[in-house]
């Protein structure tokens, strides 16, 4: 049975007194053990969340008490346990962070492409189709035909855009992310850069696998979302992957056989990457966990910090 619900939330909107909506929000979590990551800025609200269904609508009802957010969707998913350690709110530059100005979502972005119809839009022959993910998470899974940037952050989509003399050749972009707020700002870029005919999936990834059915989907593989979930796939069904708790990266069961892959220390993708001195410094964290679980005890290294941040 699922005890949890997800709830994972955008909106583009000024809030040039974001400062001052975190103290309230923060308490109005804390208060109904809500756990996850809120990012707020001048530019709107962004995360993901997770509690009872008591405790979610209780958030979602305190943000659409101000009438900047009666516009605030989110898409819900459900986990069996919690799928977050801790509770963050957070101010920011940039809730989805670009790192390009004058860029506004709310004026700017391209066209929403309903879940139903993006079968249609991306088998378009004039339709380049691009994945605005980071290469991990296209690794796991990504849309049939797509063009997978390799960038290793979203601040980096803009300069990949300004190599690609290709894309011009095709009168029609089409851009997808996890749940949305990616593309947003990336179909506003790409309007500033001269290209007419942007598109976007409308509730990005998430709500493709929840209301498309599998015999008829595009979608090969499976979608990285950012909590111990690590994976989901059609229907929002629990995935087959696990976190490297090294490298917080996802890793399948073939990574789990390779020489480099050490519980708690390393996987194929960290194993390089990590001195000899850090390596032992975490087995032996990982020996403790393991002793203080034979304890029935919680150790303090169990509740690792997140590298990976909420699109």
């Amino acid at each position: 049975m699922n005890h949890f619900v997800v709830a994972a939330l955008y909106q583009f909107v000024d809030l040039l007194d974001y400062k001052a909506l975190k103290e309230p929000l923060l308490i109005c979590c804390q208060e109904h053990g809500v756990m996850g990551t809120l990012l707020l800025a001048t530019e709107g609200i962004n995360g993901t969340i997770a509690g009872t269904r008591e405790g979610i609508d209780a958030v979602l009802t305190h943000l659409h008490s101000d009438p900047r957010f009666k516009n605030l969707e989110h898409k819900e998913s459900y986990a069996k346990a919690m799928p977050f350690y801790r509770l963050k709110v957070r101010l920011k530059r940039e809730i989805v962070t670009m790192g390009v100005k004058d860029i506004n979502p709310n004026t700017m972005a391209g066209t929403y492409v309903k879940a139903a119809d993006w079968n249609k839009l991306i088998s378009d022959p004039d339709v380049v189709v691009i994945d605005t993910r980071n290469d991990y998470e296209v690794e796991i899974g990504t849309f049939k035909g797509a063009v997978n940037p390799n960038i290793k952050s979203f601040r980096e989509l803009p300069d990949w855009v300004s190599k690609q003399q290709s894309l011009g050749k095709k009168p029609k972009v089409a851009m997808f992310c996890t749940g949305g707020i990616r593309c947003e700002k990336s179909t506003a870029f790409m309007r500033t850069q001269g290209f007419d005919e942007v598109y976007h999936l409308q509730g990005g990834i998430l709500k493709y696998l929840e209301v498309v059915p599998e015999k008829d989907s595009l979608w090969e593989g499976e979608c990285f979302v950012f909590d111990e979930r690590v994976a989901v796939g059609h229907g929002l069904k629990l995935g087959n992957h696990e976190l490297c708790r090294s490298c917080r990266y996802p890793i399948r069961d073939a990574d789990r056989v390779s020489p480099h892959f050490v519980e708690g220390v390393s996987c194929p993708r960290c194993f390089n990457q990590k001195s000899d001195e850090k390596k032992a410094s975490l087995l032996e964290r990982q020996k403790q966990m393991r002793l203080a679980k034979q304890r029935n005890q919680v150790h303090m290294g169990a509740k690792m910090p997140s590298k990976k941040k909420s699109p």
